[in-house]
């Protein structure tokens, strides 16, 4: 099967405004932008055959240009990542696969978008399928303090028997009720902000409605459950690896340290 990789890259973020083009530093002191780094990301992953960044924003064209990658621009019209996907899916048909790599997730490992791939075409009952990756006491303790402290830290995710999703969520769940040491496993999943679709699924998102949950939680995934699709939870492991998205501006920290984290592994 083709794959192509879309990275949607938006200016006007509500939450942390210009987020694609915020620097990271590395230890070294070496600075690139969070698209760069998402797009490098994008282009480790083994078996994809087309790697795009889909923007409406100039400024980010330029920078994205400027590192070397191809940009497909979109409407300024599209509500979130996945309609700006089926954008990019329109203008560049014939792909079996369209994979979502949101670019406020440069730690994303090519192992999670590979394995990704590989259970959608593994389960033809799933029309759209997304990474999660099971939660260590050190992780689950920084969503509940960001959640305490009144930031969204991360977005879990509660599947049935056979993997496909009940629900998405930005609240922790579910609820535990217990402590965890840093190592000890726990039985909440980080949803990894990560999509692989097939491509009639993709084409139908954007003519269906805003529902109830996808307003309230602000998450693009539910609205193919709210219209009864299908979405697969593929479980990946993170192999000693941090994995955490940009979603605040407290968020550069933690990133550039997990950054250096793995340069020292």
């Amino acid at each position: 099967m083709s794959v192509l990789i879309a990275i949607p890259a938006r200016y006007a973020s509500t939450r942390y405004p210009g987020k694609p083009l915020v620097t990271l530093r590395d230890p070294d002191g070496t600075e690139k932008t969070l698209i760069r780094r998402s797009w490098e990301a994008a282009m480790a992953v083994r078996g994809i055959d087309r790697v795009v960044v889909a923007t409406d924003d100039d400024r980010i064209r330029t920078a994205a240009e400027a590192f070397g990658a191809e940009v497909v621009m979109t409407s300024p019209d599209c509500r979130n990542g996945t309609e700006r996907c089926a954008e990019v899916a329109a203008a560049l048909p014939g792909y079996e696969i369209v994979v979502n790599l949101q670019g406020d997730a440069p730690l994303t490992p090519s192992w999670f978008i590979e394995e990704l791939v590989a259970g959608l075409r593994e389960d033809p009952s799933a029309e759209v399928a997304t990474p999660v990756l099971r939660c260590d006491g050190r992780a689950l303790n920084g969503f509940l303090t960001d959640r305490r402290a009144g930031r969204v830290g991360g977005t879990t995710a509660v599947f049935g028997a056979t993997r496909h999703a009940l629900y998405f969520s930005k609240e922790v769940i579910p609820y535990t009720g217990r402590a965890y040491g840093d190592a000890e496993e726990t039985p909440v999943f980080h949803h990894v902000g990560v999509y692989a679709y097939r491509p009639a699924a993709l084409a139908a998102y954007p003519s269906w409605p805003i529902g109830p949950l996808e307003e309230l939680e602000g998450l693009e995934q539910l609205r193919f459950l709210e219209n009864g699709r299908s979405v697969l939870c593929v479980e990946v492991e993170a192999r000693g690896r941090q994995f955490w998205e940009l979603n605040n501006p407290e968020d550069v920290v933690r990133i550039e340290a997990m950054l250096a984290e793995m340069q020292r592994g």
